[in-house]
């Protein structure tokens, strides 16, 4: 049965709201799909005639060029992708031309392409004539003429003829079709919910043909984290980290849990310094059909009870008991290893939005100790040994009583008390052995990092206090694109409409 979206049209109806299945799969987004990308080679020319049909810009092609055949592979098959992906969909050619590919993850694949027909639909999700928020700004042909089509210019004769509308760019997300059905329809209803969000992608559209789903949204421009996040200066962190806490907060206040904070899923241009938070893939609904957790019972109610089963399990014993008669705990873990909160690795199954809080603050960790990535466990595990080391055993077995959990390790390199945020700081930074101190400006990011990184959910600050905090306002004067930045924006723009070059004749020319 085929099923394609005349029209891109906001409807009054809302969604029906279906209940997610909880998943322990791990999401891995790679932003740096580019950089894999090898470079073209003289082999490519048999694809020429594919690369006409797509009729698809390349993107600047190198001064060097190499003879690998795994880099040719890796190209060849993203043209087939994409080649694939617009024979699935009826009609899709007539609405968009993909560029090339800008991301890849577990459950889906982002490209980027122009949208051939965004005159022809309400374009209410565009933000860009308010503040160039979802697509960069790009510098207009002169102080009187807008971006529209109706534009006019006129030529050596004195005629005037319309001007052509810059090419407005969308993120098209194919979801694979091993995903769960479930899943993608809470993804799309959550987008829906958070359509008027600040800081947060909308959904624009999405078509399904058969059993093959793409989503449509706007196409924001950003840099990859690893190339700018030791250079960030502590005002560019409360900029970056606001613009982070504003989207959260739109997205708590709808009871609405991420799941899968991390920087790829935070799209952050330092030059504009705007972003978005994307990919809703994971997330979920708070409360709901859960199993009561011991973080949420009567303190003292808990603290017996679990006395009671420490006593009952105290006997020596070598290794794992042959009969364990524990009861099993069956929690939602989704998300990506290193940004789990404590709680979802103490498999606490009534989970709260302050799970999203706990991976802003490796995120804010990982900035001022200049390392990514800081947490880099295999499992979860080891996930609690790292976080053990850091906070000590006497803070980290209170937040498993917590959870209804007990931590025991005889590892000697995880001491009692752990150590304090400041000096791990100092330490990572190679300025622990001179004496140096942090500055004031830093003392009040990591007093601001300490209520992120709370073990205890119901003290770690949330969203909204996060905004007030003081942190956070710092650099608010700051806001403002730098000069220059319109331009650079609209090059990179251009260099994806270039036409394919003629390697062949450039090899020519270097002989």
């Amino acid at each position: 049965m085929t099923s394609v979206a005349p029209v891109r049209r906001r409807r009054a109806e809302s969604f029906r709201i279906h209940e997610d299945v909880p998943s322990t799969e791990d999401t891995e987004m790679n932003d740096d799909v580019d950089q894999q990308e090898g470079r073209h080679h003289e082999e490519e020319q048999e694809q020429e005639e594919d690369e006409e049909q797509l009729d698809e810009p390349h993107e600047e092609q190198e001064s060097e060029f190499s003879s690998s055949e795994d880099e040719i592979v890796v190209d060849a098959n993203i043209q087939h992708d994409m080649e694939k992906l617009q024979s699935a969909f009826p009609g899709f050619r007539n609405m968009y031309r993909l560029i090339k590919r800008i991301g890849e993850g577990t459950f889906s694949t982002v490209y980027k392409a122009e949208d051939l027909v965004y005159d022809q639909y309400d374009n209410s999700w565009d933000m860009e004539k308010e503040n160039e928020k979802w697509t960069a700004p790009l510098k207009s042909f002169n102080s009187q003429s807008s971006t529209t089509i109706d534009d006019t210019s006129q030529t050596q004769t004195g005629q005037t003829q319309p001007r052509r509308r810059r090419p407005k760019y969308v993120a098209i997300k194919k979801i694979y079709v091993t995903s769960s059905p479930t899943r993608i329809l809470n993804e799309l209803e959550l987008l829906h919910v958070l359509r008027n969000c600040p800081s947060v992608c909308p959904l624009i559209t999405a078509f399904r043909q058969t059993d093959q789903v793409i989503a449509i949204l706007p196409y924001f421009r950003h840099a990859d984290f690893r190339e700018y996040f030791r250079k960030m200066t502590v005002p560019d962190m409360a900029i970056y980290l606001r613009c982070l806490f504003t989207a959260l907060s739109s997205v708590h206040s709808h009871n609405i849990l991420h799941r899968d904070i991390k920087p790829t899923n935070f799209l952050y241009d330092p030059v504009t310094r705007r972003g978005v938070l994307v990919d809703f893939g994971l997330a979920e609904r708070e409360g709901g059909d859960r199993t009561p957790c011991a973080c949420h019972e009567d303190p003292l109610v808990r603290k017996t009870r679990l006395r009671a089963a420490h006593n009952a399990s105290s006997a020596p014993n070598n290794g794992y008991p042959k009969g364990d008669t524990r009861p099993s705990r069956r929690a939602n873990r989704a998300g990506t290893r290193g940004f789990r909160a404590p709680e979802v690795l103490f498999k606490c199954t009534e989970q709260t939005t302050k799970i999203d809080i706990w991976s802003v603050g490796v995120i804010l960790l990982t900035i001022l100790s200049r390392r990514f990535p800081f947490f880099n466990s295999a499992d979860d595990v080891e996930a609690l040994i790292e976080i053990a080391t850091i906070f000590g055993q006497r803070r980290m077995r209170a937040a498993g009583v917590l959870h209804g959990c007990m931590l025991e390790t005889t590892i000697p390199t995880i001491g009692m008390q752990g150590f304090n945020l400041e000096r791990i700081i100092l330490w990572s930074t190679c300025r622990s052995d001179t004496g140096e101190t942090l500055s004031d400006d830093e003392k009040k990011a990591v007093e601001f990092l300490n209520r992120c990184l709370d073990l205890d959910p119901s003290k770690r600050i949330s969203a909204e206090e996060a905004l007030e905090h003081d942190f956070l306002k710092m650099g608010m004067d700051e806001t403002t694109p730098p000069p220059g930045a319109e331009e650079g924006a609209e090059e990179e723009d251009e260099m994806d409409m270039i036409k394919p070059v003629d390697i062949q004749a450039l090899r020519d020319q270097m002989r």
